[in-house]
């Protein structure tokens, strides 16, 4: 029997927009899946875009099921009411896939970019072009969302491997 390796779900929430992007490594290799973005539009109603976003999350799970969800944790700004929102959004996209048994691991941007470029404030750009680079992706073509979720796949990946060889994890 080939070995599927893992497949990680990385999230990257917002209320508008979250972005996904599913990453499978299979002897070391980091293999692109699918990556994309769930889209709220215009509706006000924040109740409806929190459901929009779990029905998008549960359905990428219920098709792909994942061994494991990355997610980016809230950045804090001054906006309270941003932060408030971003947080509900996050709520949402985690519930979707705990519902679904799944283990979720949670990551501050700062440390996604530094695990990936090696500098925790690393510009979105940098950070995109490692993300293309280590899936061997020219000119992807994907949104700047679906980026950064996929930034926290590769994220927990190397994070997973690190804590391999330190002996921390099984």
């Amino acid at each position: 029997m080939a070995d599927d390796g893992l497949l990680v779900l990385g999230i990257d929430p917002g209320s508008r927009v979250t972005g996904f992007g599913l990453v499978r490594e299979v002897s070391g290799r980091a293999m692109l899946v699918e990556a994309g973005t769930i889209t709220t539009g215009a509706e006000k109603d924040l109740g409806r875009r929190l459901g929009r976003i779990h029905a998008g999350v549960a359905e990428l799970v219920a098709r792909h099921r994942p061994d494991v969800a990355a997610v980016e944790n809230v950045f804090v700004s001054r906006n309270t009411m941003s932060a408030l929102k971003l947080g509900q959004a996050r709520g949402a996209a985690i519930a979707a896939v705990a519902v679904a048994g799944i283990p979720v691991a949670a990551y501050e941007p700062t440390v996604v970019k530094k695990n990936l470029v090696g500098v925790g404030n690393a510009p979105k750009g940098q950070v995109a072009w490692m993300v293309a680079h280590s899936l061997g992706m020219k000119n992807p073509g994907w949104a700047e969302d679906a980026s950064d979720a996929l930034a926290v796949a590769l994220c927990h990946l190397n994070q997973r491997r690190f804590d391999r060889l330190a002996g921390t994890r099984s």
